[in-house]
């Protein structure tokens, strides 16, 4: 295919050619701004019986804990609870097998704060103070006291170690807990000053302790790889979210894709159903597989399709 042959489509040739290009707008759920809070605002569709089980969570003040594959909407139900209720950026803390509760609530830089401490004695200043030195975590910001309460998802919580869920429980029966480095302090120290999780100045902090206000509104996911034991799972309340049918689907992409779009997207919403069973696929990548075509891109491509409606188990 020669060059002016090729789809305009394509930004990337392959052909070694450096040339200029004007890239398209991004998908809606692929656009950054300053305000990310504004990512939130796209549109999520759920059961009433599933809103049913968020609102008891909500009224009981207890985590809600989601499951289902991989795609239902797990961590995107979070956003849309921190958006609808206006409860501000929401907090995320990731969960990876190192995670620990500590590191959710704050972290101290030790190191840091001894070594500024080395340069202002040198210099002959006063030593910074040791809320320079202090970080909260997403978990210790949201239980910063506040008129309303903050949204933390907790993602992926069956990725952590073993004994984490139970390593959160007196957090979330008791609702605070404690700095040691600040309760060590004498009493004329008794207010630090510590920087937030979600990087929005610093809260005041008195006698080491951080008390909630308002319990958070905790969500946490989970994608089912193992079990967490019956204590934790007796303080939160569960949420199963299930595959989408066929008219959820068809309701996911006119929602964010608007009515045009679905209307041209049948066979990629049969080709997404035919191969979802054995490949466990997620409803995103149908959406980015709609988007492509109402962009212009040629799915009918030999492994073009493949590529985004990839099986996300078994063999690669």
């Amino acid at each position: 295919m020669t060059s002016a042959d090729e789809p305009s489509w394509r930004l990337f040739r392959g052909d070694g050619v450096p040339r200029t290009v004007a890239f398209p707008p991004a998908p809606p759920w692929r656009r950054f701004t300053r305000a990310r809070p504004a990512r939130a605002a796209l549109p999520y569709l759920i059961e009433s019986d599933h809103a049913d089980v968020v609102n008891a969570a909500l009224h009981l003040r207890r985590p809600l804990l989601v499951t289902g594959p991989a795609g239902t909407g797990k961590s995107s139900l979070a956003r849309a609870v921190a958006h609808e209720l206006q409860l501000g950026e929401l907090l995320r803390w990731s969960i990876n097998s190192r995670s620990t509760v500590r590191e959710a609530l704050y972290q101290y830089d030790a190191i840091g704060r001894l070594r500024e401490a080395t340069l202002s004695r040198d210099r002959g200043e006063r030593q910074p103070s040791i809320g320079t030195f202090i970080r909260l975590g997403p978990l210790g910001t949201a239980l910063v006291p506040s008129p309303t309460p903050r949204a933390l998802l907790v993602d992926e919580m069956d990725k952590g170690d073993v004994d984490l869920p139970n390593d959160l429980l007196t957090v979330f029966e008791e609702g605070y807990f404690d700095i040691p480095e600040l309760t060590r302090l004498p009493e004329d120290l008794a207010d630090v000053e510590v920087q937030t999780a979600d990087h929005r100045g610093t809260v005041m902090v008195h006698q080491g302790r951080i008390q909630c206000a308002e319990f958070p509104v905790v969500v946490i996911t989970s994608n089912g790889e193992r079990d967490f034991p019956p204590a934790f799972l007796r303080r939160c309340i569960r949420l199963d979210l299930p595959v989408p049918d066929e008219a959820r689907l068809r309701a996911i992409v006119a929602a964010h894709l608007g009515e045009e779009a679905l209307r041209e997207a049948d066979d990629l919403i049969d080709a997404f159903l035919r191969r979802r069973a054995p490949g466990e696929l997620a409803t995103d990548q149908l959406l980015n597989a709609v988007f492509l075509r109402v962009g212009g891109v040629d799915l009918d491509g030999e492994g073009l399709l493949d590529a985004v409606l990839h099986q996300l188990t078994g063999a690669m």
